[in-house]
């Protein structure tokens, strides 16, 4: 604690916690979760086919986590949409995303220096709902420690948890792609650190809670832009998953001896230095290609 004082860590942190969201870090998560929405196969042709049904889907991206959230604490999950200012800020950047002449603004948000900015401020507002969801849990549930953990998680990672969801009002069905058999980086980390909110909002964490949200903003914010700039969709926590799942359960996490055999012997090999985004962005402009 005499390091922290020093560095006076402990009132940049605590600035840092107070800091507002809206509107510079809430539009850039706005943009990267639409910027995800449109690598998604068939996106484009609905958005050109039923703009209303593109709006919903970009809506559930951007608030998919609080109405999921609010769905498991009994509110009513609309209750998010009586923010105007977010709604039509979110509608805004959907448009331009989808609709602005010459993709304009789709180049320069997916621009990397750009598009590396953006979801470091991303993971900022991801990281302050995590802390948030464990908080509003506690003041609901003041033992239900699981219901914290869940909530946090559902906050942090809701929109992924939605993705079947989303998917029905793209009109595709692929059950596979389920995030609790495919976890994502974000999601595990969504986990692990509602785990932590939850340790610390019970006093079993000896850290301020404002410096528990500046280390793991970080950790998140500089684990997204590595992989972001790297083009990779690996996950820092792979190595040790992998050590405890053989350990306790005999296998790695998500690795099994048939998920070497699913792969059909004719599909192309896929580089894994891409993104699941970039290679649906691949799958999209391809079939646009044979279509002309």
């Amino acid at each position: 604690m005499e390091v922290l004082t020093v560095l006076n860590l402990g009132d940049f942190a605590q600035a840092f916690s107070k800091m507002g969201m809206f509107p510079v870090f809430d539009l850039a998560y706005y943009i990267v979760s639409i910027l995800y929405l449109k690598y998604e196969p068939g996106s484009v042709e609905v958005s050109r086919r039923s703009p209303v049904a593109s709006w919903l889907c970009a809506m559930l991206y951007c608030f998919g986590s609080y109405i999921l959230a609010d769905i498991m604490l009994g509110n009513s999950p609309v209750d998010y949409f009586q923010h105007n200012s977010h709604i039509l800020l979110a509608s805004a950047v959907w448009y331009l995303i989808f609709y602005c002449p010459l993709n304009l603004f789709y180049k320069c948000v997916a621009f990397l220096p750009v598009k590396l900015v953006l979801v470091a401020l991303k993971e900022v507002v991801r990281t302050r709902k995590i802390a948030a969801g464990v908080h509003h849990a506690h003041h609901a549930y003041h033992h239900g420690f699981f219901i914290m953990v869940i909530v946090g998680y559902v906050k942090g990672s809701g929109v992924a948890l939605m993705s079947n969801f989303e998917q029905l009002l793209r009109g595709v069905w692929r059950p596979e792609t389920n995030e609790i058999l495919n976890m994502s980086f974000p999601t595990k980390a969504s986990l692990y650190g509602a785990i932590l909110f939850t340790m610390q909002e019970a006093h079993w964490l000896p850290v301020s809670k404002s410096i528990l949200i500046l280390v793991f903003t970080l950790f998140m914010a500089t684990s997204k832009v590595v992989m972001t700039a790297r083009h990779s969709h690996g996950s820092p926590f792979a190595l040790i998953e992998s050590w405890i799942c053989h350990l306790l359960f005999g296998s790695a996490l998500g690795v099994s001896e048939e998920d070497h055999h699913h792969t059909p012997p004719t599909a192309a090999p896929i580089s894994p230095l891409k993104t699941k985004e970039e290679l649906s962005e691949g799958a999209r402009k391809r079939k646009v290609k044979k279509a002309e």
